[in-house]
């Protein structure tokens, strides 16, 4: 008797299946850490636009009250924007002006604290008389970084630096 070897008629070896399997496996783990980093930088571009925003709103609102020495933006715009004067144990606070490189010729009006829709800011406004008549106004929100931590493995506050805060600043003149 002799045995006939059947032809396959089809279907797939185990490499073949496997082989699929470390295809569509890698293409689901890019496709996901895409969409990932795709939402990720919206929400900065979010919080960056919200920050761009809310030192516009200060810089322009100061600007037409003259850039007056009594302007405060807690009473000015506190209806339309939640803005409070900050305690002065808030470590963002304390490192501001390092974080913003606000210059030292020019005289601090105020820091405050911002809650707006993405999270919290913290502006600073400060100014300088030139000799022409005129006043530079500069405004600096800062804001923590998405997904930076700002506190450390014990616990505690990390100093806020540049790297796990972002600037945005804005200057206009106006006369004194």
């Amino acid at each position: 008797m002799t045995r006939k070897r059947l032809k396959s008629t089809g279907g797939f070896t185990l490499v073949e299946v496997m082989a699929a399997t470390v295809i569509l496996s890698i293409a689901v783990i890019g496709a996901s850490g895409y969409r990932y980093h795709a939402a990720l930088d919206a929400r900065k571009a979010a919080m960056h636009s919200e920050a761009a925003r809310v030192t516009l709103l200060l810089c322009e609102s100061w600007r037409g009250v003259k850039g007056s020495e009594t302007y405060n933006p807690i009473t000015h715009l506190g209806a339309n924007l939640t803005v409070t004067a900050p305690g002065e144990t808030d470590d963002v606070i304390m490192y501001l002006n390092y974080i913003a490189e606000i210059p030292q010729d020019f005289t601090v009006l105020g820091r405050y604290k911002v809650t707006t829709n993405d999270g919290l800011c913290y502006p600073i406004l400060s100014y300088k008389d030139t000799g022409a008549g005129l006043r530079v106004l500069n405004v600096a929100v800062a804001w923590p970084l998405q997904g930076q931590s700002t506190t450390g493995a014990d616990g505690y506050s990390l100093y806020p630096t540049p790297d796990n805060y972002k600037v945005f600043k804005l200057t206009t003149y106006t006369s004194n």
